[in-house]
């Protein structure tokens, strides 16, 4: 990918008529690890699904540098329904549904690519199992998995390490760097600034309007924000954004 990733003009998205994301203008850089930061009720995972397709602005737009079937999106956990009878290695498949649809045969090369993309995240030997039996973190190895098979070049991860133990954050992490040396764009929303400094070069500090938006050592200094009590750190009338 070359040149911006994505870019929002004067986005502004509502519930019920009020905004959720207020007049946000930006750009995520393409080959960037962009962490998504504020309060509760902010508008982070608003965006984030905005960016996904999944829910038109209201106000102004969102370009793209990527065609939206090269974008891979994980929402966050809790909207999965775990209890739907289908197979690790079956989840993991759909990862090429957006290349070649969901009504064509997948073959071995498919299934290959699956299984590699499970050792990957260190699932080996679960490609049967039920999604039901996975522990939290397991399901999360699983959901990476399918990441890794839909091969695309921009990821939005929407609260991805919430509930899951530190190892697999620990894993996780190290597979996001790899798509950061890959030259993948990534955008995610996290509450956890260690990680954050650890693996995201880029933040936006989001609080329905645009805080700051740029490197992360320089926004994080800039800002004062040096505790996990983000929320306390930003007004939700805030009004500027730094570029």
């Amino acid at each position: 990918m070359t040149g911006p990733a994505v870019q929002l003009h004067d986005v502004t998205i509502a519930y019920d008529g009020h905004p959720a994301v207020h007049h946000v203008s930006g750009t995520f850089l393409a080959g960037a690890q962009t962490a998504i930061l504020g309060p509760n009720g902010a508008g982070k995972s608003t965006l984030l699904q905005a960016i996904a397709g999944l829910r038109p602005p209201d106000e102004g737009r969102i370009d793209l540098g990527v065609e939206r079937r090269r974008v891979a999106y994980l929402p966050q956990n809790a909207t999965i329904d775990r209890t739907f009878p289908i197979t690790v290695l079956d989840v993991v498949l759909m990862g090429h549904w957006a290349r070649r649809g969901g009504f064509l045969g997948l073959g071995r090369a498919e299934r290959a690519q699956a299984e590699a993309a499970l050792a990957a995240v260190s699932l080996e030997g679960f490609a049967g199992r039920q999604i039901g039996t996975l522990s939290v973190g397991q399901f999360q190895r699983m959901l990476f998995a399918r990441l890794l098979v839909q091969n695309c070049p921009l990821i939005l991860l929407d609260e991805p390490f919430n509930g899951v133990d530190d190892a697999t954050i620990g894993d996780l992490l190290r597979l996001i760097a790899g798509w950061r040396t890959e030259g993948r764009t990534v955008i995610a929303v996290l509450h956890d600034l260690a990680q954050v400094r650890a693996g995201f070069d880029q933040m936006l500090l989001l609080a329905r309007r645009c805080v700051a938006w740029g490197p992360t050592v320089a926004t994080l200094a800039e800002n004062g924000v040096a505790t996990g009590h983000l929320a306390e750190a930003w007004r939700d009338d805030a009004s500027w954004c730094a570029a």
